[in-house]
């Protein structure tokens, strides 16, 4: 089993499956365990947002993909 890390956690569950799946795109793995991501689910979310987290190995350059996007998002 992969160890996972958390490359970005913000409050809009939106736009952070918009991430994912331009990561997915770009060939990175993101975990996809999250229910608190579901439909309809509300209340699950910790205060400082959900967050999207990928194989260690990733980490790295999957953060700077997802800080970029999500830069270019909030424009």
């Amino acid at each position: 089993m992969a160890n996972f890390e958390t490359i970005l956690t913000h409050r809009d569950v939106s736009i952070l499956r918009i991430i994912v799946v331009a990561l997915k795109a770009h060939g990175f793995h993101p975990e996809e365990d999250d229910v608190s991501w579901l439909p309809g689910i509300t209340g699950m979310i910790s205060p400082d947002g959900a967050s999207i987290k990928v194989p260690s190995g990733e980490a790295e350059d999957a953060k700077l993909l997802a800080k970029d996007l999500l830069k270019e998002m909030l424009r």
